[in-house]
């Protein structure tokens, strides 16, 4: 293949991308009576097959709603949601219903965060896969049911033969996320979305499901976006980190330039507050001083401003004009409105030697 592939910022409006998912200028607000919630307000980024591209940010930065905007799961009567979703060259903002619920589960799919509450009570967890996999492929229960029981036995439950007539209530924790893993993948899909999947979970089951995950994706050379809030997880699986702030990406960059080379002050700032296994810390964890804003009144200018440190060398700049994201090193981009140098110099000694 030759050419560039059109961006969000350079592809125009309904032009159909070569990047196996893009998402351009994607807004998902919510009107309440207090006032309207901008969840995700502006946030584009791509996915390529066979990579996986990880979401952080804390609580409330939107990284949820964007996954359950891909999937078209939000109620459009609730939800006003603009901008274009492209995946595999098909539109899914402004797609019918119809045609986004059977790509979703075939060609996309879910592991949601709570696998207790995501799964139905009163079903057993091999009806519950054999239903997802029946809904997309003309087959019959015994066949169907076979491929839950391989399905089972695929994502290490043991027993599956067994189990496959168990509840969900039934399962330990991390054999309820291997059942959701194996629902999520019984129809193949080309992308898979990870919300929060070992939340809750022992550090060896942890490592059990991202290990499961690394090689059901290679097996499948499934696209694959995680989110989460630890950053141990996106440094061990993903290529690709996309860090959100208040409904927007405040920077994109490969895993190994946003961990050795971040440059924006709240990338600093969870870096920072990121325990250390492998090396003696000299100094405490550095917090995020601070809440994250309210989505219905965000501060003008930069959304990270009334937290950073950084704030009062940008000349008010901060206060009054939000700070696009922009390419600053190839493919490394940054939202901050601090000149390049002085992010570098601050980042190489002011903050790394502390972490």
């Amino acid at each position: 293949m030759t050419g560039t592939a059109p961006t969000a910022e350079t592809a125009g409006k309904g032009e159909a991308p070569t990047s196996f998912l893009e998402v351009r200028d994607l807004k998902i607000h919510f009107p309440t009576d207090d006032g309207l919630v901008k969840s995700v307000d502006g946030l584009s980024f791509q996915v390529e097959r066979g990579r996986t591209l990880g979401i952080v940010g804390e609580s409330g930065s939107g990284k949820s709603v964007t996954s359950l905007g891909i999937l078209g799961l939000h109620n459009k009567r609730n939800a006003r949601v603009s901008g274009e979703i492209w995946l595999d060259g098909k539109e899914l903002v402004d797609a019918p219903e119809s045609e986004v619920r059977r790509l979703r589960g075939r060609d996309m799919a879910m592991i949601f965060q709570d696998p207790l509450s995501s799964m139905h009570p009163f079903y057993t967890v091999g009806q519950q896969i054999i239903e997802a996999y029946r809904v997309h492929n003309d087959v019959s229960k015994q066949v169907a049911r076979k491929h839950a029981v391989d399905m089972l036995g695929k994502v290490g439950i043991p027993k599956p033969t067994e189990r496959v007539d168990d509840y969900p209530h039934q399962f330990s924790g991390g054999m309820r996320q291997r059942a959701m893993i194996a629902m999520a993948l019984s129809c193949d899909p080309e992308l898979l979305i990870a919300d929060e999947p070992t939340t809750a979970l022992d550090v060896t089951v942890q490592a059990q499901i991202l290990d499961l995950i690394r090689d059901l994706q290679e097996e499948f050379n499934s696209a694959v976006i995680m989110i989460t809030h630890d950053l141990g997880v996106v440094a061990e699986l993903a290529d690709d980190i996309l860090v959100m702030y208040a409904g927007r990406s405040v920077e994109q960059a490969s895993v190994d330039s946003a961990f050795h080379r971040p440059l924006h002050p709240y990338t600093w700032g969870l870096l920072g507050s990121m325990p250390r296994l492998d090396r003696v810390r000299s100094e405490r964890l550095l917090p995020i001083s601070g809440s994250p804003p309210s989505l219905i009144n965000v501060p003008p200018g930069c959304a990270f401003h009334p937290r950073c440190p950084y704030k009062d060398l940008n000349d008010g700049k901060s206060e009054t004009e939000r700070p696009e994201l922009t390419e600053v090193e190839p493919g490394h981009k940054a939202a901050c409105h601090l000149p390049l140098e002085k992010r570098r110099e601050i980042w190489n000694d002011e903050i790394r030697p502390k972490l």
